[in-house]
């Protein structure tokens, strides 16, 4: 094609500009229906708010009729993280300076520039097309990924589909490459379980233990009823799961007292051998097995999810290998996302730039990386709409 009718390294530019740190809007929301609405997307701003979080506001936008064909949305976050001491950056962190082909600053990785990329993949897009989409394109930003994430894309996906939005795919634009474009994609994510375990003893002085119940000693064996044996063997997609202890606690300032209670805390990254019920359930029968009261409080953050390979991995990984020359992997590795929600309600795989500099100082991106998502990203809207013949991801 020739030239692009947005520059997506520009519009990277101009959102790293706006000073988005969670749960600040910062103007990229604004700047973002700035570039949509000429290109004939509706946008519609989602505000939510919850008590004891912050007021988030949220963006949808959306370009042509779900009704007419497939409808692919673009998921993504406008919002960051702090940028600590800016004095330790090179450049301000907000200036999205470009020095000797590279962009610096703060979302050039996560994710502002994955968001430019389908910004101006839209753009040419449509302008090849050269009329609306034989279906539908959107894009779905909220500003609380980096934060809580409580009042944007979690709100948003029930909202939406309360009044009938419904989406046939989802491509969230977090940084999937390790070192290289082209690397990989995400086609599912472990799920989190947080835990707290409690065991109550008796306080006492340590010269008479008799008159005393050490939760400390007691604390011992369910440790070790935890991490002795492995919760499964791995998943066709995935690892094993992996549970790791964060703390042990006594809470105890001196050293001639058997303190009153012991807490212990630990999380648990699991496959989709498990969902949290199953695996909650798994921890508590091997605690239970030992016989003595406990207490355990247990919160799941996200569920274990997969996107088995089919017709979305396939356009999205030939696209991939279009423009870079290799066959992407596919993998589950890394944390959460808000793909962990959109998997409720269609089809979902993540693909971005590279994310080793992803939250720290001088964060920074190839400018050619950017263009290269940009015509990934575009070759991807023509695989899944196309001519309006339904890739059977519906």
């Amino acid at each position: 094609m020739g030239a692009w009718p947005l520059d997506p390294v520009a519009v990277a530019q101009a959102l790293i500009a706006c000073e988005s740190v969670t749960p600040v809007e910062g103007g990229a929301l604004q700047a973002l229906e700035g570039w949509l609405r000429p290109l004939g997307f509706a946008c519609e701003r989602m505000p939510f708010q919850a008590e004891g979080t912050p007021d988030v506001d949220n963006l949808f936008a959306r370009v042509g009729s779900p009704n007419a064909g497939p409808h692919l949305c673009f998921a993504g976050h406008t919002d960051v993280v702090p940028v600590g001491d800016p004095a330790d950056w090179r450049d301000p962190p907000f200036a999205g300076a470009i020095r000797d082909g590279v962009l610096y600053g703060r979302g050039a990785v996560d994710m502002k520039g994955a968001i430019a990329a389908f910004v101006a993949a839209s753009a040419a897009y449509l302008a090849e097309i050269d009329g609306p989409p034989p279906g539908a394109v959107s894009v779905l930003i909220t500003g609380d990924e980096e934060g809580p994430s409580v009042n944007g894309t979690k709100k948003m996906l029930p909202a939406l589909a309360a009044r009938g939005e419904r989406f046939d795919a989802c491509i969230v634009g977090e940084p999937t490459n390790p070192a290289a474009m082209g690397e990989m994609i995400k086609i599912g994510r472990r799920g989190s379980l947080n835990a707290v375990l409690r065991i109550d003893g008796v306080q006492g002085h340590v010269a008479y233990p008799e008159r005393s119940d050490n939760p400390i000693h007691a604390m011992l064996p369910f440790l070790h009823a935890l991490t002795a044996a492995p919760l499964d063997g791995g998943h066709p997609h995935f690892p094993a799961s992996s549970l790791q202890l964060t703390s042990v606690d006594v809470g105890n300032p001196t050293t001639n007292l058997i303190p009153a209670k012991a807490t212990a805390r630990f999380n648990v990254r699991f496959n989709a051998n498990f969902d949290g019920a199953s695996l909650e359930a798994e921890i508590r029968r091997r605690l239970d097995g030992l016989g003595r009261a406990y207490s355990l409080d247990v919160s799941v953050s996200g569920e274990s999810f997969v996107t088995e390979p089919g017709p979305l991995t396939e356009i999205v990984a030939s696209a991939v290998e279009a423009v870079s020359g290799s066959r992407p992997e596919f993998s589950t590795s890394g944390g959460t996302s808000d793909a962990r929600f959109i998997k409720d309600y269609c089809p979902v795989v993540e693909l971005g730039l590279i994310s080793a500099t992803a939250h720290q100082v001088d964060e920074h991106v190839a400018t050619d990386a950017i263009r290269a998502l940009a015509e990934t990203y575009r070759r991807i809207l023509h695989g899944f709409l196309g001519d309006g013949v339904a890739t059977g991801v519906r």
